[in-house]
């Protein structure tokens, strides 16, 4: 069942969201080469502790997961799409990192994600590649707006990457967002537009682009049944915002 919050509640999720744009920022900020990922996943407990609030990440479990998920921050390297647990690995320069980080404040949650190249030696293809999917999250945000529907936004997001050249994970992208971290509707990085659920105020999604430079779909699970990794072995990015829909147009939730 979607459920369509209040004025108050999407206000209360604005505060869990400054608390993931904290946290996003202060790893960003502390993802240098030599830089373990473990010591990133410090900084956001920190963050985390500071504000007063819980992991949407911590001991999450999923049916396609074999164990709860053993972390705050899920820090995804290079080939790695999504849900990299961070480890012992310590940062390389030029690696690209994607960073994705949740909050739970006062019974709301908030989860966005930021790409980036690590140090100073960035393969221009890398950046492209962010610089594109940040494209694919700015146009997916501007069609969400009473009135369109769900494929409006997957449109948006589908045809950025597409047009770039860019390969699109199947079966993993954004999703409804509020007293779950995961709620209806599902949010398709591909779609058609006018079709899908329809955007009504007091909505709120999570919009979230994946794209593999390759230009292939295809991926496969890590051993530890966590990390979505690249057939093809090449990069990927993913950025992402938690968004509410209101009378007035979008507004970002997750940003400082």
């Amino acid at each position: 069942m979607v459920e369509l919050k209040t004025a108050n509640e999407i206000a209360a999720m604005r505060a869990a969201g400054r608390v993931v744009a904290k946290a996003l920022a202060a790893c960003a900020q502390a993802a240098v080469p030599g830089v373990p990922l473990r010591d990133l996943d410090e900084v956001a407990r920190g963050v985390l502790a500071a504000a007063g609030a819980r992991s949407s990440f911590l001991d999450y479990h999923p049916h396609f997961a074999p164990t709860p998920f053993p972390a705050v921050l899920i820090t995804s390297v290079n080939d790695v799409i999504v849900h990299g647990i961070p480890d012992d690995y310590r940062l390389a320069d030029g690696d690209l990192l994607s960073i994705d980080f949740g909050a739970e404040l006062d019974g709301f949650h908030g989860d966005a994600a930021t790409s980036l190249v690590v140090g100073a030696a960035a393969d221009p293809a890398d950046e492209k590649l962010i610089e594109t999917a940040r494209a694919a999250l700015d146009a997916g945000i501007a069609a969400a707006t009473p009135g369109n529907r769900i494929g409006d936004v997957s449109h948006a997001i589908g045809r950025i990457g597409r047009d770039a050249g860019y390969g699109i994970p199947a079966d993993f992208g954004g999703h409804g967002i509020g007293r779950q971290m995961h709620e209806p509707p599902s949010v398709p990085n591909e779609g058609r537009p006018g079709r899908g659920f329809p955007l009504r105020p007091g909505l709120v999604i999570a919009i979230e682009p994946m794209f593999i430079s390759g230009g292939h779909d295809g991926y496969h699970a890590a051993r530890d049944g966590w990390a979505l990794c690249t057939d093809d072995r090449s990069r990927a990015a993913h950025v992402e915002h938690s968004v509410a829909i209101t009378e007035d147009g979008p507004v970002v939730l997750t940003l400082p």
